[in-house]
């Protein structure tokens, strides 16, 4: 029996929420926060289902994974305080509050190349990981709504403009 086949997947009652890839690669991060990879499976994210629409290209998706990526080390998620189940490595908790400058300053300048709505956008839904949906409750002009296409079409934007930021910094 191989690896993959003693692997136990998700229950049927995960199946019910949405696509799940088998074995994707997923990048974890240790202690130190230096990012592991591994084949599991993950539930599809807000990138991976627009991928697989084709409302975004590869690169959009990869450029968004970056971000993300660049975000979880820079210790900008909500989660400030480690579990209390869980255990202390070094006498330290393993969330301590430190994160990756080089991260930080990677998504700062991300940021700032993307506009003010792709600030905001990425932040929620591509850092945060909210919908696209809850985004777009929270935003709006003038007391106008932002619909869900709308809000959508400004993700896209955003990830296009990350991609031009990301092919500017390679060179």
């Amino acid at each position: 029996m191989t690896e993959t086949e003693r692997r136990v997947g998700p229950t049927p009652e995960r199946h019910n929420h949405g696509p799940i890839d088998p074995l994707a690669e997923v990048v974890t991060y240790d202690v130190n926060r230096r990012p592991e990879r591994t084949l599991a499976p993950r539930a599809v994210d807000t990138l991976g289902r627009m991928l697989r629409r084709g409302s975004i290209t590869v690169e959009m998706a990869r450029a968004g994974t970056r971000f993300r990526n660049d975000f979880y080390r820079a210790n900008l998620d909500r989660l400030k305080c480690s579990d209390v189940s869980r255990p202390y490595i070094g006498g330290k908790p393993i969330c301590d509050g430190s994160f990756d400058i080089e991260a930080r300053n990677n998504t700062s300048r991300a940021l700032r190349a993307v506009g003010m709505v792709g600030e905001s956008v990425l932040w929620h839904v591509v850092g945060l990981e909210e919908t696209i949906k809850a985004w777009a409750l929270e935003q709006g002009w003038n007391g106008r709504r932002v619909t869900e296409e709308a809000a959508s079409g400004i993700l896209i934007s955003a990830l296009g403009a990350l991609v031009r930021h990301y092919d500017r910094g390679a060179r």
